[in-house]
């Protein structure tokens, strides 16, 4: 076990106090000019988050969370970009996936999960209107009519639970309201794309409102295959989406709400394209011309993905005047149909054939079905409405899912004709009770307690129906469970009017995991036990400049013991669970927004995340055909494996940083705008194992729109021209190791045009 590097740390902090305080007195500095102008502006909007399941302004949680607002979501999601567009928009958050646009694998501070197969767990949760989606597939609901994101940082084990060691992305609707207002929009872009959104809420009684939303999102094919036999103009790249949400909010008194909640999901779309031999030998460089809108594939036209989602909640608030009694009923349901050429060439080396681009041994065609998936949560909860020096909230959680999985193999040589299945069946139930408390030490000072139980069971089956190399069908189960507590405290105190200092000690809890996916290829399924994490972080929000700018920033660092890894790839396109003996983490984040003057508002943000392995034991499989794809850098023991005691995490870049500005300027009845926003990541392995070709290279992304906003008779309207990567960055986001170099890259260039209109 390696000695955690005290120098570091101690750089680490001594860096985030640096920055800090340079960023204060650089603020501190301009909070004289910007007094003069005081009566001429109202401030920054106060962002209120429900981090602790009370509404509360972010600059009094003592926790660290950035919230993204409904104008920030829409900016990022005009191009018809997925759930991926917010990576890397508020510090420490990377989102990304190989299953195309589902299926969104989270990392927060470098925690994740690089797993592709259906029964993943993460460790980063996401809370849609209150209603915890575990299904990585469920993860991938679009996101439209949002009011804000909150992405909560570090273990949230008290009121949240299980499976958020690393953090929660909690996302809210808009809801409901006496007072009519409806909003449309539609866009116009790059490959034919078309969004259009249409939103309508009011009362439809003196008690009851209503809220409808919904989404239709298109984009043509605009990729070309030019295989050998296979060629065909605009074959892949395009989608058809479509959701929709109906909110009914009852209010018969001040005391008792109930709010219902129905959304759905359609989409076809293709698979994640895998382009074949990318990856230029002994680097990490894109080969010579290379080209996105070109691909080389034998399997290209059965590429595809159909995704369908329903779900149901149900929340009701009752107050009881010194309490609030709230109760969340939710019920989810997701399929999928997914096909894609994992190998990303045509062809088979091996067989004697015709194989390109670059040397393809043999064809690899996978799928997976869901066929059935189901999901109910239950939670109840009894809060107090501000009593005094004491709050406190108890509550019980209940999580039942049962869900069936088809691993599918293809004979691409053979037209594509199904030669295995495997299934698999899991089911989980998991329950937790929890408490906490705020106590009032002083009129500067509040500690805050909780703790949480909770037990889970998973029983899994699996069956090998048909091998693709005619190996003898088998069945076999497995069954985990455990019970852990998990809990935080922390301390909250006033330093000044404008200024909050925190402390936070936090313990989360992973459920253990079950992995079947190898059974298509006669393997033994894999399980993992419970992980948990112990973190500890401190960090100041303060509001300057006569609340013309906010700045927020922490230090962490954080212990996982028992780390559930995946070993994705390597020998065989599967995934294997096992346990590292620990992974520590540390880092500073920082998080900021100013409004220079009347006209322009800024925002920055900053992150650096170290993470490490520690366990001189573990070892997984290099890249395939003998480790002779890719060139391995770290040690390889007497078994061929690979020693990875002292990697990063997976898809863990140290540094995220990212900045936003709108500038606007009064012309005849309104004003015009320009808002250009950019992300960064920097470099990241794709794997356990390092080598010099599945490392993405740092990626820098930026946007920019340019509109003009004018007001009519009860209507606002907008109509604006916007990119998206605008400088056209090509770069790595992931890869397939265990056929050839085969890798994905990132959205290209976008242009469009968008009509918003808003009417009260």
């Amino acid at each position: 076990m390696k000695i955690f590097k005290k120098a570091s740390l101690a750089c680490c902090v001594n860096l985030a106090l640096f920055a800090s305080g340079v960023s204060v007195s650089a603020l501190a500095n301009a909070e004289e000019a910007q007094v003069q102008k005081q009566n001429k502006t109202s401030g920054l909007e106060v962002i209120q988050v429900t981090a602790r399941k009370r509404t509360e302004n972010v600059q009094d949680v003592p926790i660290s969370v950035s919230a993204l607002t409904s104008e920030n979501l829409d900016v990022l999601g005009s191009s018809g970009m997925d759930v991926r567009s917010l990576s890397a928009r508020v510090p420490s958050l990377l989102i990304e996936s190989s299953f195309g646009r589902t299926f969104p694998r989270f990392y927060i501070r470098g925690l994740g999960n690089t797993d592709f197969d259906l029964l993943a767990s993460q460790p980063v949760s996401l809370v849609y209107d209150d209603v915890v989606l575990e299904n990585a597939l469920t993860k991938g609901m679009p996101m439209f009519d949002i009011e804000r994101v909150e992405v909560l940082r570090g273990p949230q084990g008290t009121l949240f639970g299980r499976n958020t060691t690393a953090g929660i992305i909690k996302v809210q609707s808009k809801k409901p309201t006496e007072d009519f207002d409806a909003s449309v929009s539609g866009s116009y872009g790059s490959f034919g794309s078309t969004d259009l959104r249409l939103a309508v809420g009011g009362g439809l009684t003196d008690t009851l409102s209503a809220r409808v939303a919904i989404l239709q999102q298109d984009r043509d094919d605009w990729i070309d295959n030019k295989a050998p036999g296979f060629e065909k103009n605009n074959q892949l790249g395009g989608y058809s989406e479509s959701a929709g949400r109906v909110q009914l909010l009852w209010e018969p008194n001040d005391k008792f709400n109930a709010l219902f909640n129905y959304n759905y999901r359609h989409a076809d779309a293709d698979s994640r394209v895998f382009r074949a031999n990318i990856i230029k030998k002994g680097s990490n460089d894109l080969v010579d011309n290379f080209d996105r809108s070109v691909v080389y594939q034998d399997a290209a036209v059965r590429n595809k993905q159909t995704v369908d989602m329903k779900g149901a909640s149900l929340k009701i608030n009752y107050d009881f005047g010194d309490y609030t009694l709230t109760t969340v009923s939710g019920y989810e349901s997701a399929n999928i149909f997914s096909v894609g050429d994992i190998d990303g060439g045509y062809g088979c080396g091996f067989c004697g054939l015709d194989n390109g681009p670059g040397f393809i041994p043999f064809p690899s065609e996978t799928g997976a079905k869901m066929p059935y998936h189901s999901q109910i949560t239950q939670e109840l909860r009894v809060a107090t409405n501000d009593l005094g020096a004491v709050d406190y909230q108890f509550g019980f959680f209940y999580f039942d899912e049962d869900l069936s999985i088809n691993n599918l193999s293809f004979d691409t040589l053979n037209n594509g004709i199904q030669n295995g299945i495997a299934v698999q069946n899991m089911h989980t139930k998991a329950w937790a009770v929890f408490g906490s408390v705020d106590y009032e030490l002083s009129d500067k000072t509040n500690v805050t307690g909780g703790l949480r139980y909770s037990h889970d069971k998973r029983n899994w089956d699996g069956t090998l129906i048909q091998s693709p190399f005619g190996l003898p069908s088998f069945s076999e189960t497995k069954d985990v469970s455990d019970g852990q507590v998990s809990g935080d405290l922390s301390v909250n105190y006033k330093w000044t009017d404008d200024t909050n200092l925190y402390a936070r000690l936090a313990r989360g809890y992973r459920a253990p995991s079950i992995q079947g996916r190898s059974l298509l290829f006669s393997e033994s399924a894999t399980s993992a036990n419970s992980e948990t994490v112990t973190s500890i972080e401190s960090g100041f929000k303060a509001t300057l400049m006569d609340n013309m700018a906010r700045l927020n920033g922490d230090v962490f660092y954080y212990v996982v013991d028992n780390q559930q890894l995946t070993a994705v790839g390597g020998t065989s396109n599967v995934s294997r669970l096992l346990n590292a003996d620990k992974a520590v983490g540390y880092g500073f984040e920082l998080d900021g927004e100013a409004l220079l003057t009347d006209n322009l508002l800024v925002t920055a943000g900053l992150s650096y995340n170290h993470t490490e392995l520690q366990d001189n034991t573990i070892s997984v499989n290099g890249c395939g055909l003998g480790g002779t794809i890719c060139t391995i850098t770290n040690p390889i023991n007497a078994d061929g494996k690979v020693m990875i005691d002292g990697n990063p995490l997976p898809q863990a870049p140290k540094w995220i940083s990212n900045f936003t500005a709108r500038w606007s300027h009064e012309m005849g009845d309104g004003e015009i705008f320009v808002y250009t926003d950019w992300a960064y990541r920097s470099e990241v392995n794709f794997f356990l194992y390092e080598s010099k070709e599945f490392t993405g290279s740092p990626l820098l992304e930026g946007g920019i729109r340019v509109g003009y906003t004018w007001d009519g008779d009860d209507a606002e309207y907008e109509i604006a021209a916007f990119g998206r990567n605008i400088t056209n960055e090509k770069k790595l986001t992931g890869a397939i190791d265990f056929n050839n170099l085969t890798g994905y890259v990132n959205e290209p260039r976008f242009w469009g045009i968008e009509f918003k209109a808003n009417f009260f």
